[in-house]
């Protein structure tokens, strides 16, 4: 669960990105944040992995405020996907998936078991899409 509790982020030049928000985001549950080009979408997701540090209030990952994790740690074990591709052109979407599992020596058994997992999480079929390169896939499969 990742919580939001009264959350803004002021930067250095006066620029109020965010302002005061709360929302709860539950295990399994989809989120989305709307709103227009610089209301503070990136700026609210990047808080979150501590990419930028929020100026007030408190964010809390299952509880446990992200200033207590350990920067790197919060990070690791965090997924995050860019507004701009960021897969490797020359390896397969399982290769690009596995990256940061393989990283963390996982099992083989168990990686193949996430990437699967995984992609029918955004519903492309394992079966059809694993072995593709990156160029092989729509925009927004990739």
């Amino acid at each position: 669960m990742i919580q939001f509790e009264n959350v803004s982020k002021q930067f250095q030049d006066g620029t109020q990105a965010v302002k005061s928000i709360n929302f709860t985001i539950n295990a399994g549950e989809i989120f989305v944040l709307i709103g227009p080009s610089g209301s503070g979408k990136t700026t609210t997701l990047k808080m979150i992995n501590r990419l930028i540090e929020k100026s007030s209030g408190a964010i809390l990952i299952n509880g446990k405020d992200i200033s207590d994790y350990d920067i790197h740690e919060l990070r690791w074990n965090m997924g995050y996907v860019l507004q701009q591709i960021a897969l490797f052109p020359h390896m397969t979407i399982e290769e690009n998936i596995a990256v940061v599992p393989e990283l963390k020596n996982w099992r083989k058994e168990r990686i193949r078991d996430r990437v699967d997992e995984l992609l029918e999480m955004v519903r492309l079929d394992p079966k059809t899409y694993k072995h593709r390169k990156p160029a092989e896939l729509s925009g927004g499969q990739q």
